[in-house]
C-alpha cells in the first residue's frame, strides 16, 4: 500500500493576540484523503489554529506548508487559489445576497466560464439550495445557512476543506445532515480539516484526531483511539 502524500503540515505554530499567547508550539499533519479532526474545550486554540492556516492570523513562529508550499505569512486570498478553502465558525455567508450571488463569490479564484457548472453541481448535492437559489441568504434556516457556508467553501474547488464548527447552534436532525455532507463530500475526494465541539460525532467520522488544550496538542491519535480514551471520554464525551 503506497504511503498517503502530506497535503498539510504544520509545524511548531506559535500565535499571539498582543500579549496572549494563544498558539503554543502546535504541530500536526492531515494527508491527502483523510478527516482529521481537532478537538478541544471552548478558548483551546481550535479556531485560531484554522484561521492561521488560512492566512486571516500571522504566526508568531513557525511553518504551514500545503501541498509541498509554505503559506505561513502569506494572505488568505493567496492562499484560496492554491487549493484551500475555510468554511468558518458562524457560517458568515453574505446576508444580504442571495443563494446563488453567495454561491459565485465563492468562486471568485476560478475561470468564470467554470462558474455555472459548479453551481450546478451544488445544485444537485444541495437540491434545498437550487429550490431557494434567489432566496436572501439572510432569510434562510440555520441548516441551509450551514449548506451554503459549506457549498460557498466548495465553489473554489478546494483539495483541502476546513470546517470550523459546522454543526454549532444546529437542531440534532440537521447535525445528523451536516456530517452526512461531511462524509460524502470525504467519499468524493475532498481531504477535510474538522474543529468541532462535537467531539462525539467528530471523532466517528475522523481518520485521525489531535486534542487542543490551552493552545497546545496534548493527544493525538486515530478516530477510534481517541473515541475510547479515558481522559478523552471524561473530558469531551461526556462519559
Amino acid at each position: 500500500m503506497s504511503e498517503k502524500k502530506c497535503l498539510l503540515q504544520v509545524d511548531n505554530l506559535n500565535v499571539y493576540y498582543g500579549s496572549i499567547h494563544a498558539i503554543k508550539g502546535v504541530s500536526f499533519q492531515v494527508n491527502e484523503g483523510e478527516i482529521v479532526t481537532l478537538i478541544g474545550a471552548n478558548g483551546a486554540g481550535k479556531s485560531t489554529t484554522l484561521n492561521t492556516i488560512a492566512g486571516l492570523l500571522k504566526p508568531k513562529t513557525g511553518t504551514v506548508t500545503f501541498d509541498g508550499k509554505v503559506i505561513s505569512g502569506l494572505p488568505a486570498n493567496r492562499i484560496v487559489p492554491l487549493g484551500m478553502a475555510l468554511c468558518p465558525e458562524g457560517r458568515r455567508i453574505f446576508q444580504h445576497m442571495t443563494v446563488r450571488e453567495n454561491l459565485e463569490m465563492g468562486g471568485y479564484s476560478r475561470p468564470g466560464s467554470e462558474i455555472d457548472d459548479s453551481i450546478e453541481q451544488v445544485f444537485q448535492r444541495f437540491p434545498r439550495l437550487k429550490e431557494r437559489r434567489k432566496q436572501i441568504a439572510g432569510t434562510l434556516s440555520g441548516g441551509e445557512q450551514q449548506m451554503l457556508a459549506m457549498s460557498r467553501a466548495l465553489m473554489s474547488k478546494p483539495k483541502l476543506m476546513m470546517l470550523d464548527e459546522p454543526s454549532m447552534g444546529l437542531a440534532p436532525i440537521l447535525v445528523d445532515q451536516i456530517f452526512d455532507i461531511i462524509k460524502e463530500l470525504h467519499a468524493s475526494g475532498t481531504t477535510i480539516l474538522l474543529v468541532e465541539q462535537n467531539a462525539r460525532k467528530a471523532l466517528q467520522i475522523a481518520d485521525r484526531a489531535y486534542v487542543l488544550e490551552t493552545g497546545s496538542v496534548t493527544l493525538s491519535g486515530t478516530g477510534a483511539e481517541l473515541a475510547s480514551s479515558e481522559d478523552v471520554k471524561k473530558a469531551y464525551l461526556g462519559g
